[in-house]
């Protein structure tokens, strides 16, 4: 069995007599020289998917306010619209829903609002609304801004009325 092919490098560091002291010296200075190149490449590879998945995210974050005025517009719609209004108001659904659709894909979920447990990390309170056992202290009753997150992580919080007890 033929041994693998060696490198120039290694070859040259066989060939390389033992009492040498200087040729030790400089071989050590070359393999640390070749780690620091290598953690340097891994540490650049590394902040360039940090500086990709920052900027992912502050586009999103552009985004959102968006996607929301397009769900508030969709809400708003009335169901005395002619036929041809009705095309406009679909199209306009699916548009909303591809919208919806590209927002998934890069991770991105609604956070749940309405009959949900105040959690601060995640609701802005805005008000409190008195109410009379429907929803126990705390719980949210309605939502004025949706909020929305990303792995875990909050891209904005949603903003809240929360039931008060009588």
């Amino acid at each position: 069995m033929t041994e693998p092919k060696k490198s120039e490098g290694e070859a040259a560091a066989e060939e390389t007599p033992k009492e040498c002291p200087q040729c030790a010296e400089y071989k050590t200075g070359w393999q640390r020289a070749v780690a620091d190149y290598q953690n340097l490449h891994k540490e650049v590879a590394r902040q360039r998917g940090e500086w990709a998945a920052l900027s992912e995210t502050e586009i999103l974050r552009e985004f959102i306010p968006v996607y929301d005025n397009f769900k508030l517009a969709f809400r708003l719609q009335h169901s005395d619209f002619s036929s041809e209004q009705k095309k406009w108001v679909d199209g306009i659904g699916y548009i909303m829903k591809q919208f919806d659709d590209v927002l998934k894909a890069h991770g991105v979920e609604e956070i749940k609002t309405v009959g949900e447990k105040f959690d601060p990390l995640q609701h802005e309170v805005v008000s409190e609304e008195m109410t009379e056992g429907a929803a126990e202290e705390g719980m949210i009753v309605r939502e004025l801004e949706g909020g929305y997150s990303k792995k875990g992580k909050v891209l904005r919080v949603a903003k809240v009325v929360v039931a008060k007890g009588v």
